[in-house]
């Protein structure tokens, strides 16, 4: 029996729904993106099988990202949460053929809710000059990411100078060291090079602080992961803030159809519906209704400056004369096994750090005004710890460290964790008021001196002050990542991989400094 033929249309819906579903080949776009981003892949990986578009991110900061923009990289995307930046850049004017907005989210204050009763923080009122004069205060102690290294901590800047000065978009570089910005920035207690590992660091800090700002969308989410022990009440000052509103930028003209294709798919109410409820930033898409965690009212958007030199004032100006002074120890390998081009690596990246690197983001990690910088060189033995001061005789301090950096040379075997314990001694003895950090960088495993087992109960002894100076680790060579993220974990810090980099590696842990 003859099977009846089949309406044409009904023979091509399997073709249609396929395409709908990103049948057939795959297109890949490569994506030069901010690091908050990694929290969306669940949902990127979800529209590119329905629209067979794909994106290859690959994760920086904003002014690495920049940077890298500037040096001739060529992705087909640009995805950070502000181009404010970049767009402020006279190498890249021309370059972006098209952006759109995906998603917002405002950078605020989170305060412990006990606090912010106390303080009479509850009624919507507050404004800049009002945490200012908290944190100038002593009572105020919050975390804020490294300006110069995410873009939550340089809107943080750029807001807060706005809006205490009063001069909007014409701030400059003397604003940010008037008395009241010196007093917001006294209540810094902790920094970061990302939005991310802040929020991390805060949560295993949040006894000691009582505040963090971030984007509105990190402190939403910390608020319902029930790790905080005192839940934040978000403040959105009244005198405004600057917004992160994450533009999808087209560099590639030949991937115009494939980028409107993913914007159409990024844009529509069902994937903004999921943005809102997985990541809490705010949709653009104005059919997708806010949830009751956010306010209702309008925030005021602060204005952002005009020129690119007006923003690198404004950063310079912070990190060489506001921010707390770093007190900045550095545990470096010197065993036999460092010899040749390791030692050369290390040496090149110091040297960068004390002066020598004068790309932009070596500008910005550079051993700033005030720094206290000590190095523990180790191999079998440890030697005394070297410190040097930064004062008004800058040039000359940094002619000091770099003749210690080429006075390093390689020879015998691998004693970390005695080295370790002499970088805690030493952060035991810092001048107060300043901001202690320790990085370790080794390119093998101890095989001399106290073993990983005696460093975590010399460790445990310390007290806590000292217990709060947290260890960077900077995996090279053949040393042990499980040994190098022990010692992070341990200590509050974070691993950075320098086996392709080193000098890289040693700029983006200057962000966490």
């Amino acid at each position: 029996m003859k099977r009846a033929a089949r309406p044409l249309a009904l023979l091509l819906l399997p073709l249609a729904l396929a395409a709908c579903r990103g049948g057939g080949d795959a297109t890949t776009l490569t994506v030069l993106g901010g690091s908050e981003l990694s929290d969306l892949k669940p949902i990127l990986d979800d529209v590119a099988r329905q629209t067979g578009v794909k994106l290859d991110v690959r994760y920086t900061g904003t002014l690495d990202g920049t940077e890298q923009l500037l040096g001739g990289a060529r992705p087909d995307l640009v995805w950070f949460s502000s181009a404010r930046y970049l767009q402020l850049q006279n190498g890249l004017q021309g370059r972006v053929l098209a952006s759109e907005k995906i998603m917002l989210s405002p950078v605020v204050l989170g305060v412990k809710a006990s606090s912010a009763r106390r303080w009479g923080w509850t009624s919507g009122s507050v404004s800049w000059k009002d945490i200012a004069q908290k944190a100038a205060s002593g009572d105020l102690k919050y975390g804020m990411a490294n300006p110069a290294a995410s873009n939550s901590g340089l809107s943080a800047l750029i807001g807060v100078v706005a809006a205490v000065s009063g001069k909007g978009d014409a701030i400059t570089a003397a604003d940010v060291t008037a008395p009241a910005l010196r007093g917001f920035f006294r209540g810094q207690a902790l920094t970061s090079g990302s939005s991310g590992w802040l929020s991390d660091a805060y949560l295993h800090d949040q006894d000691r602080l009582n505040g963090l700002i971030n984007y509105e969308s990190v402190l939403l989410s910390l608020n319902a992961s029930g790790k905080l022990r005192e839940p934040l009440t978000l403040i959105y000052p009244k005198d405004g803030l600057i917004t992160a509103d994450y533009p999808l930028m087209l560099l590639n003209k030949d991937r115009q159809d494939a980028y409107q294709k993913l914007v159409d798919a990024l844009k529509s109410t069902d994937v903004q519906r999921r943005i809102l409820q997985e990541t809490r930033r705010r949709p653009v898409n104005r059919a997708v209704p806010l949830t009751a965690d956010f306010p209702a009212g309008l925030t005021i958007e602060l204005p952002f400056p005009g020129s690119g030199g007006a923003v690198n004032a404004v950063l310079n100006a912070y990190l060489q004369d506001t921010r707390t002074p770093a007190n900045t120890i550095f545990v470096l390998d010197t065993s036999g096994s460092m010899g040749g081009q390791r030692m050369e690596a290390l040496k090149a990246a110091l040297l960068g750090l004390s002066g020598a690197d004068g790309t932009l983001t070596g500008r910005f990690s550079n051993f700033a005004n005030r720094e206290r910088v000590t190095f523990i060189p180790f191999s079998s033995g440890v030697q005394t710890p070297q410190t040097t001061e930064i004062g008004p005789q800058k040039a000359q301090a940094l002619t000091e460290l770099q003749s210690r950096v080429q006075a390093l040379q390689p020879g015998g075997g691998t004693n970390i964790y005695g080295a370790l314990e002499a970088a805690y001694a030493e952060a035991a003895h810092a001048p107060p008021g300043r901001y202690t950090s320790i990085v370790l960088m080794t390119d093998g495993e101890s095989n001399e001196g106290p073993s990983a087992r005696d460093f975590r109960r010399a460790y445990d002894a310390l007290p806590g002050s000292v217990k709060a100076v947290r260890t960077f680790t900077i995996l090279f060579g053949d040393a042990s990542r499980d040994a190098m993220n022990e010692i992070a974990t341990l200590t509050g810090g974070r691993t950075f991989d320098g086996t392709s980099d080193l000098q890289a590696a040693f700029k983006q842990i200057r962000g966490y400094q």
